[in-house]
């Protein structure tokens, strides 16, 4: 075997084949047919002299000695990703274009505090922002659709996958929603295990269900679900009506009259917010500048 072997396109194609699954599932997100992409992943079985893909069941999985094969070409992906960096500081300095996409809290808390400040200091890098929850943003991310992808710590890509790099941008604190006439309503860092009688208002699925029954659990209670709700204007006009109490990350809270926002005390939940792009792409000089911004934006915070 020589290193001339190691093609790149048909190591994509292999990589995708691991990431989705399935043959037709890599065609559908390669723009390729199956059959097409059966011929290159045998083509390179052929080539590298090693057996690539095995049967399980109706489907096809990977060998071991193509998860070693793509240990390696990791590392040549993110050379390759640095290449283009290279190049694009090269070509472009300090204009570009980056696409972000951002869970919906983020948007107005970093993203576009970010987008104001670099309009002023790098006025040529443009941002596209896209609203989007994690599972959806780094699939965009891993297909090349976005740039860069702001998530929940808990919702990203372990530290270890070698396809990102993660940057931590923010500890969110949750703080409590109380109606202006709850007892509690003007004490001074009440604990979360306080409230375990209340009626709370949160989602019947999704994250912020997650969050708000670990948080709960975590006190050393299970909360009490009076009412649920996903949006933050839906929760707080029931938090306002008396019909509840809710934990509201501190960058998603909005002023509203009749709610008093409290802050925890020591059993405090937070939740942590980092932005992630491919492994070798933060060197690009467009990439870099909104990565300091969302920086600087969460550290105003």
């Amino acid at each position: 075997m020589r290193a001339t072997d190691w093609d790149i396109k048909k190591l994509a194609i292999l990589r995708a084949l691991r990431d989705r699954g399935t043959v037709t599932a890599t065609a559908q997100a390669l723009l390729m047919t199956p059959s097409a992409v059966s011929q290159q992943l045998t083509n390179l079985a052929k080539q590298l002299g090693v057996p690539l893909l095995e049967a399980h069941g109706r489907r096809v999985r990977l060998t071991d000695a193509a998860h070693l094969v793509l240990r390696h070409a990791e590392a040549v992906f993110a050379q390759l990703e640095r290449a283009d960096a290279e190049l694009d500081a090269y070509l472009q300095g300090e204009s570009g274009q980056v696409r972000v996409a951002a869970f919906s809290t983020a948007v107005p808390a970093l993203v576009v505090p970010a987008v104001r400040a670099l309009r002023t200091a790098h006025p040529g890098i443009a941002v596209r922002v896209r609203e989007a929850e994690a599972a959806e943003a780094y699939e965009l991310l891993s297909a090349g659709d976005v740039d860069l992808a702001l998530s929940l710590a808990a919702h990203a890509p372990t530290a270890r996958d070698p396809k990102f790099t993660r940057v931590p941008l923010l500890a969110d604190p949750l703080d409590v929603a109380l109606p202006t006439r709850h007892p509690l309503a003007g004490a001074a860092s009440p604990r979360l295990a306080e409230l375990a009688g209340e009626h709370w208002i949160f989602g019947g699925s999704g994250p912020w269900s997650e969050i708000t029954r670990a948080a709960c659990e975590a006190a050393g209670f299970v909360p009490e679900q009076a009412h649920s709700a996903a949006g933050w204007t839906a929760i707080l006009a029931m938090v306002e009506a008396g019909m509840g109490i809710a934990l509201v990350p501190r960058m998603a809270a909005a002023g509203r009259e009749g709610v008093v926002m409290c802050a925890l005390g020591e059993d405090r939940p937070v939740r942590h917010v980092v932005a992630a792009v491919r492994s070798g792409s933060e060197d690009a000089p467009a990439v870099s500048r909104v990565l300091e911004a969302l920086r600087e934006a969460a550290a105003e915070r």
